[in-house]
């Protein structure tokens, strides 16, 4: 039987990293679906563990011999998409699949998979929570941070075409119902 698909969206620095990791955690079922990307591996990362990392070339072969479920030019130049194979693999094994994806692949990856999947947006209080989060990881330069502020702003108004909304604002709190909403999921 095919395993369901558990889809986590939201803007830069709403928390759902967190979410994630916090489930694969807790729930022994689910198995992380490593994204692709033609992003610049960061000091502490590893291919094939964080991020599947392809060269601009070799990710359009992937899209041109229609290997990935979605994929979006999420900022100019920088690609992210989800591997077919990659998914299969973890349903063949008989586990549920968790992914950590924007927004817009979110809703590419619910409208693929449908009922199998429960799609969920974390949201955060505002603007400046999010931009206080993201400045604190010190992970882009100044051009960078404004585009993903830019682009998360626009991100917040999304939350409408997700079947659950995840209010991040007290931490324990969030992960216990995140963990209770996707039990439910897939047990129902």
């Amino acid at each position: 039987m095919q395993g369901k698909a558990i889809i986590f969206s939201a803007p830069s620095g709403s928390g759902k990293s967190t979410i994630v990791n916090n489930l694969l955690n807790r729930i022994r079922s689910l198995r992380f679906s490593i994204s692709a990307t033609t992003r610049k591996k960061r000091t502490n990362e590893i291919d094939g563990r964080d991020y599947y990392f392809y060269s601009v070339k070799q990710f359009q072969e992937k899209i041109n011999t229609n290997e990935l479920l979605e994929w979006e030019e999420v900022y100019p130049g920088l690609f992210y998409g989800t591997l077919k194979n990659k998914v299969e693999e973890i349903w063949l094994q008989g586990n549920h699949v968790i992914f950590d994806v924007d927004v817009k692949g979110g809703k590419k990856l619910k409208n693929f998979f449908g009922s199998k999947s429960l799609a969920l947006f974390v949201k955060v209080v505002g603007e400046e929570v999010l931009r206080e989060r993201l400045e604190k990881r010190n992970t882009e330069n100044q051009e960078m941070l404004n585009i993903r502020i830019e682009k998360a702003t626009s991100e917040m108004k999304e939350e409408i075409f997700f079947d659950k909304v995840v209010m991040n604002d007290d931490l324990g709190e969030t992960l216990d119902r995140a963990e209770q909403i996707v039990q439910e999921f897939i047990n129902s």
